[in-house]
């Protein structure tokens, strides 16, 4: 971690917390642990992917994840998204699955969601690392402030903008951001989309046209749901 890695756009917002104590802890405990031969995910360079495809001027909608997936060659950067050529994870499935009842669009055949956080689509992670096979290992470990200051750098803004928050888990973090729910955004609560909880209420969210239905409603373009573009 350092200064020089926020993407410029974000900068203003995040090179403060940089400077905290907990990210200071952070950048020493991701050291050593490379420095231990451990494998952390994703690998450097693609760890703020979100930040640096979803500038903060650009976003209309922010959808919050827990953890990077925590497998060979899955995660990249983006909340819920894995590289090409990775078999689709369940609860990416899931979301398909609403995808295509809300909007009727077919099933993808990869869950790359690059094409989202191009439009405007911030796909954050709670935690931006974690250490091969060891899920929630690098929660608590000073990535929460950053993301967190990202989230609040997003609600101050005065565009409206759509917060899809799904799972206890996301709806916590968004709790911790001071005025969000009072401002001009529209917040969407849902079950997180995981097979364990995804029948409690995810399915039938119609969160997808919902927000497209807001963002028209205060002239901006809606965006394209789906994950490859004609």
């Amino acid at each position: 971690m350092g200064a020089s890695s926020v993407p410029e756009s974000w900068a203003p917002a995040l090179d403060p917390v940089l400077a905290t104590p907990p990210l200071r802890a952070l950048g020493g405990f991701l050291k050593a642990e490379e420095a231990a031969g451990k494998t952390i995910y994703p690998p450097r360079g693609q760890r703020l992917a979100a930040l640096e495809l979803t500038p903060l001027p650009a976003v209309k909608v922010v959808i919050l994840g827990q953890d990077p997936y925590h497998g060979p060659g899955q995660a990249h950067g983006l909340a819920f998204s894995v590289q090409r050529g990775v078999k689709v994870p369940p609860s990416l499935v899931n979301i398909y699955k609403e995808l295509e009842s809300d909007l009727g669009l077919p099933r993808p055949t990869h869950g790359n969601l690059t094409h989202w956080a191009e439009q405007g689509v911030l796909l954050l992670n709670n935690a931006l690392t974690v250490e091969a096979g060891q899920a929630g290992s690098h929660q608590g470990k000073g990535w929460e402030e950053f993301t967190d200051a990202a989230v609040a750098a997003v609600a101050a803004r005065p565009d409206p903008i759509v917060f899809l928050l799904w799972g206890s888990h996301a709806q916590k973090k968004a709790a911790r951001v001071p005025g969000l729910a009072s401002g001009p955004h529209l917040v969407l609560k849902a079950p997180h989309p995981s097979p364990l909880s995804a029948h409690a209420g995810f399915f039938g969210c119609r969160h997808f046209s919902k927000t497209n239905a807001f963002l028209e409603s205060h002239g901006q373009s809606p965006i394209d749901w789906r994950v490859d573009p004609a």
